[in-house]
C-alpha cells in the first residue's frame, strides 16, 4: 500500500466506524404464548423489561403466539419501541436480527422455530427461564425419547439454556444435554412490571379492599378444562375432567381452611381472583359458596377476567396471595409481595423455582398429607406478621433480580461488540 492510499484509508476509518456504529444490535424475542391465562401473558413483559433496563442499546423484535384479547394493545402501551412482527416481518428479521432468544414459558414451546432461526441464519440463539419435564409441558403423559431426544439437541445448539427450576436443570443434565451454559434462570414473569392502577384502584373501592387490608386466594383444578373456553375450541377431555372432579374438593379445602382461619383470626378480608379464564367458576363453587355465612361476609369474589396489568396492581396493594397457581405468586415476589403456593405433580416440576430462591416454607406439596395439613396455618402465620413476611418476600426477590443481571449479561455478550 502507498502513502497516499494508506492516508486516504486512515481518513476514512473514522466514517465507517459511524457507519458500523449507526447499525444497532438486533433480537428477536420468540415469546407470547397465549393470552387466557395473565401469567402466560407475563412472560413477554418480564423479559421485555428485563431487556430495556439491562440492554438499552438493543433493538428488539417480539415474535408471538398470541396477543389478542387486549394484550397487543397493552404491550405497545408499556413498550413502544418493540416492534411485534408476524408474516413477512418475520422473514425480514431473521435476515436483520443478531440473536434469538426463547423467552419463558412452561417448556421449549417454540422448538420448532427456534430450530428454523438456527438452519435459515446459522446465527445464535439462547432460551431463557424455561421448564424441561419428561411429562411433557402439562405432565399429562410422559413426553417420548424421539422428543425429548429433539429438545435435547436444540438445547445443545444454544449459547445458554436458562431452567427455571433446579429440577429441569438436573434432568436435563441426565438427558445428555452439552449447552456450553445451563443454569437456574428464574421465569421472566419475576420482572413484569406492568400497571393498571386506576382499574384497581376502582375496584378494590367498589369492593370495600382497602390497600394491605386484604389476602388474595387464587385456586385451580389439576387441568385447566380449556373446553370451557370458547375461544379456544377445545373438545372436552373426559380422562382429565373425571380427575379434576375426583380431586377438586381435596386440593380446595385447604384454601377454604385457611380462609376461614385468617377472617376469623384477623383483621384482613380475602380476594378470591383468577389467574385464567376458568377460575372464576372454579372460586364461585368450591370456595365461596362452601364457607359459611359469618366468614363469606368478609370474602369478595371476583367474576371477571382480568389481564396483568390490572392484576398485578391489585397484588401491590393486598398483604399477600396464596393458591394452586404459579405466576401470580411470581408476580407477587417480584414486586416484594409475599406469595404461597401449592403444587401437585400434574404441574409439572416449576413449583420447585420456590425452593430455589429460598421459599421452601412457602411451597407445598397437595399430594403429600403431611404437606397440605400446614397449608392453613402457614397462610396466617403470613397474615399475622406483614413485616417479617414482607422481608422474606424481598430477600427472595434479590436472589431473582441478582440472577436476572448475570443472565442478562449474558445474553449482552452474545451481541455483536
Amino acid at each position: 500500500m502507498n502513502r497516499r492510499h494508506f492516508i486516504r484509508s486512515s481518513a476514512a476509518l473514522p466514517f465507517i466506524s459511524a457507519i458500523a456504529a449507526e447499525k444497532p444490535k438486533r433480537l428477536i424475542l420468540r415469546s407470547s404464548w397465549q393470552t387466557v391465562n395473565i401469567g402466560d401473558i407475563a412472560h413477554t413483559p418480564g423479559v421485555l423489561a428485563l431487556l430495556e433496563r439491562h440492554l438499552p442499546e438493543v433493538e428488539v423484535r417480539l415474535w408471538p403466539s398470541k396477543v389478542d384479547n387486549g394484550v397487543e394493545e397493552m404491550l405497545k402501551a408499556r413498550f413502544p419501541k418493540v416492534k411485534i412482527i408476524r408474516g413477512e416481518e418475520v422473514k425480514t428479521a431473521f435476515e436483520e436480527c443478531d440473536f434469538l432468544l426463547h423467552g419463558s414459558g412452561p417448556s421449549l414451546v417454540a422448538q420448532n422455530d427456534v430450530a428454523k432461526w438456527s438452519k435459515a441464519t446459522g446465527k445464535p440463539y439462547g432460551v431463557y427461564g424455561i421448564t424441561f419435564s419428561s411429562q411433557g409441558s402439562t405432565a399429562t403423559k410422559p413426553s417420548s425419547d424421539k422428543s425429548i431426544l429433539s429438545t435435547i439437541d436444540v438445547f445443545n445448539g444454544a449459547k445458554f439454556v436458562y431452567f427455571r427450576d433446579s429440577v429441569s436443570l438436573e434432568l436435563a443434565k441426565s438427558k445428555g444435554c452439552t449447552c456450553p451454559l445451563m443454569e437456574y434462570g428464574p421465569d421472566g414473569a419475576f420482572a413484569v412490571d406492568l400497571k393498571d392502577d386506576a382499574k384497581a384502584e376502582a375496584f378494590l373501592k367498589a369492593n370495600g379492599l382497602e390497600e394491605g387490608k386484604f389476602l388474595c386466594c387464587i385456586p385451580r383444578l389439576r387441568f385447566t378444562p380449556y373446553w370451557t373456553i370458547p375461544e379456544k375450541k377445545a373438545a372436552k377431555d373426559e380422562t382429565k375432567h373425571a380427575r379434576n372432579e375426583a380431586m377438586k374438593e381435596h386440593d380446595c379445602k385447604p384454601l377454604r381452611d385457611a380462609i376461614e382461619k385468617v377472617i376469623k383470626q384477623t383483621d384482613l378480608k380475602i380476594l378470591l381472583c383468577p389467574e385464567d379464564k376458568t377460575q372464576m367458576a372454579v372460586n364461585k363453587e368450591m370456595l365461596y359458596d362452601k364457607l359459611p355465612d359469618d366468614v363469606k361476609a368478609r370474602v369478595v369474589w371476583r367474576e371477571n377476567y382480568w389481564l396483568t396489568d390490572e392484576a398485578i396492581s391489585t397484588y401491590r396493594r393486598s398483604a399477600g396471595l396464596f393458591g394452586h397457581e404459579m405466576h401470580s405468586p411470581i408476580m407477587c415476589i417480584g414486586n416484594g409481595i409475599p406469595a404461597i403456593v401449592c403444587r401437585w405433580a400434574e404441574q409439572t416440576s416449576k413449583g420447585y423455582m420456590w425452593r430455589d430462591i429460598g421459599l421452601n416454607e412457602w411451597l407445598f406439596d397437595l399430594d403429600k398429607e403431611e404437606e397440605l395439613q400446614n397449608v392453613a396455618a402457614t397462610v396466617l402465620a403470613m397474615a399475622k406478621d406483614p413485616a417479617g413476611s414482607k422481608a422474606k418476600a424481598e430477600k427472595a426477590r434479590d436472589v431473582v433480580m441478582g440472577k436476572f443481571a448475570a443472565s442478562m449479561a449474558v445474553v449482552k455478550s452474545h451481541l455483536p461488540a
